[in-house]
């Protein structure tokens, strides 16, 4: 037994302050100071917080290493990087590439995800398969010429380890053939991104088996008051929503209004890449060349290709830029995305039974400790 004092922690409902946490591979309990088991092994919190262990449901790369490279090493870099942003879990995220590369990038996913629990970086959750099936007008940083039309056998013959499919259902046949066949024959959670659908074909996909959206806002048809678009109907509906919390993929000044609209439906994500936790420069995305200046990486068109953000900073951006309490802030790269893919039964939040994946921060959510499954993982 282990118990963290001196730490502020965080519920999915509150904050508490002045009592331990007790865990072992599991949460154990949260209990007064003077209740914590004589031979308990003592962590001192040094005044920070004691959070829930993050989950990054999208992401592409970190520290040069890119999903789609289809190696084993460079998903252990990578995991190995991003557990000392405080992310304990995550869904390697793969692009529109050829075909070939995306199976070998899922089969090597598929292969390490026992080993993963055990590593030294963060746990292997599934993957995200961002694309093949998007629309061209909406690819961004994606190339076209390995865009396919939604192929549901495809998807059920990766269910093992895909956790979420994006793809553009204006793309599907008009009855969103593609669509209702995943949602029928797997448990994968199906993402409309990168797509030009209008309002009433979004809508009508989240009828059919669309219960997801991928970087809400970034490519996608706008809110407009005369042309709706996926956005809206993003939030006219009961689909959980990524946001990219930088500050530049989408305005800090929306977070409040998407807290209002969405609650536990937000989904914080970083969409890094390989560029993250490197300095300025140039490196590649899936093959193509990216330049990495400020807070984003752009193709050499000035097309934005996605972020270098750690986590930990991406819910401090919200947080510091917002009037939502801590606690749904932490929730929004936690407790939500877990319950997205289906794994808040054992992640996401503090509850007793829960896997131990805590993260012990600074008062600036820097993070000091991570531990998985009670295990120290990364220690600053």
């Amino acid at each position: 037994m282990k118990a963290i004092i001196n730490g502020k922690i965080i519920l999915k409902d509150r904050i508490v302050d002045g009592m331990a946490l007790l865990y072992s591979d599991v949460i154990e309990g949260i209990v007064p100071t003077d209740k914590i088991p004589t031979d308990a092994q003592i962590i001192d919190a040094c005044g920070g917080y004691v959070s829930p262990g993050l989950i990054d449901i999208h992401i592409h790369g970190y520290l040069s290493k890119d999903v789609c490279d289809g190696e084993a090493d460079s998903i252990r870099t990578i995991a190995g990087g991003i557990v000392k942003n405080g992310v304990t879990g995550f869904l390697p995220t793969t692009m529109t590439v050829d075909m070939a590369v995306i199976r070998k990038a899922l089969e090597v996913c598929r292969d390490l995800k026992e080993e993963s629990k055990s590593w030294a970086g963060s746990q292997i959750l599934g993957c995200h398969a961002e694309g093949p099936f998007i629309s061209e007008s909406k690819k961004g940083a994606q190339d076209p010429k390995y865009i396919l039309k939604p192929d549901a056998k495809f998807v059920k013959e990766y269910a093992d380890i895909i956790k979420i499919i994006t793809l553009a259902p204006e793309t599907d046949t008009e009855d969103f053939a593609a669509i209702r066949e995943i949602a029928r024959d797997t448990d994968v959670v199906i993402s409309m991104g990168h797509t030009s659908a209008d309002y009433d074909t979004a809508m009508a996909s989240t009828n059919v088996g669309v219960k997801h959206v991928t970087h809400l806002f970034n490519a996608m048809t706008p809110l407009a008051h005369r042309a709706p678009g996926v956005v809206t109907a993003a939030f006219n509906s009961d689909v959980t929503c990524e946001v990219i919390v930088d500050t530049f993929h989408v305005n800090a000044c929306f977070y409040d209004l998407l807290y209002k609209i969405k609650g536990r439906k937000l989904c914080f994500i970083t969409d890094c890449l390989p560029a993250g936790g490197l300095p300025y420069g140039e490196y590649t995305l899936g093959g193509t060349k990216i330049i990495y200046n400020d807070i984003v990486c752009r193709l050499e068109d000035g097309t934005v290709a996605g972020s270098v953000l750690p986590l930990n900073q991406g819910v401090w951006n919200v947080y510091t830029n917002s009037n939502i309490p801590l606690n749904e802030c932490v929730n929004g790269a936690t407790l939500n995305p877990a319950t997205a893919i289906g794994v808040a039964d054992r992640k996401g939040s503090l509850e007793v039974g829960k896997d131990a994946d805590i993260i012990i921060t600074d008062g600036s959510f820097n993070v000091q400790k991570t531990i998985i499954g009670g295990e120290v993982r990364y220690e600053a």
